[in-house]
């Protein structure tokens, strides 16, 4: 059975709070082979790990990440919401995230969380510290934001990125090749046995998102999905090691 990877979403983030540093190396914990993290700018520019466009949900400050300095930002707890345990978990930067990983053999994949919000030179600031890592080779870059895919793309060719979309997308393998993509990041219910062998016969790769169901990884894994992203890495290790899959 080919290689597939086993995407942490957000870190484990069914066991941790989502995009921290606990939930990071939780995942490496359970199995994970891949993280999938999301990112965003602060007021002064800095590139940090947190999905929602808010401060709200999970580090309790009614104001927007563009709007905040990342010294005001970096004192939140980003833990407690989830658990008194995680007690002053932070925010993370993406250079604490890429300095957790360098030593490992995990992919990183990161979304930059710019659809709604336009921030302006996040691709080539992601692309340089991804660079500065020496991790070009173990990154994909995602976004629904389709145009800064294809921005991603033109400053680094090197780096792999994922086109992520929910459903109706008509020979996304043809899209794919249109933006040089390398990926399509396609909710779970878009993806079939008949698109993934398409789709890999035009050299793209499927890493359908977010399956927690045990029976739904599996009918992913035999549909030929080759990476799977998931709030439990430890399910989906386990199922891969029960068939015998090598985890990559």
């Amino acid at each position: 059975m080919k290689n597939v990877i086993n995407f942490a979403h957000r870190g484990a983030s069914g066991c941790c709070p989502e995009n921290t540093l606990a939930a990071f190396q939780k995942a490496l914990e359970l199995g994970a082979t891949g993280i999938e993290t999301d990112v965003q700018l602060t007021k002064d520019g800095q590139v940090v790990v947190i999905h929602d466009e808010s401060l709200a949900r999970t580090a309790g400050l009614k104001k927007l990440v563009k709007d905040t300095e990342y010294e005001e930002l970096s004192s939140l707890d980003a833990g407690s919401w989830f658990a008194p345990a995680f007690h002053n978990q932070r925010i993370p930067t993406l250079e604490q995230l890429l300095e957790l990983l360098k030593p490992t053999d995990i992919v990183l994949n990161i979304e930059l969380k710019n659809g709604s919000i336009p921030y302006l030179g996040i691709e080539e600031k992601v692309i340089r510290m991804v660079r500065d890592y020496r991790m070009t080779e173990r990154v994909i870059i995602s976004s629904f934001n389709h145009y800064s895919l294809v921005a991603c793309k033109q400053l680094a060719p090197e780096i792999r990125t994922g086109i992520l979309y929910m459903e109706g997308l008509y020979r996304p393998w043809d899209y794919a090749a249109s933006l040089q993509a390398d990926a399509l990041h396609a909710y779970k219910l878009a993806v079939t046995q008949e698109w993934a062998a398409e789709a890999a016969a035009h050299g793209i790769v499927y890493h359908p998102f977010t399956v927690n169901d045990p029976s739904e990884m599996e009918a992913l894994i035999d549909a030929g999905a080759a990476g799977i992203i998931t709030d439990y890495p430890d399910r989906l290790a386990e199922i891969l090691a029960r068939r015998g899959a090598s985890a990559g």
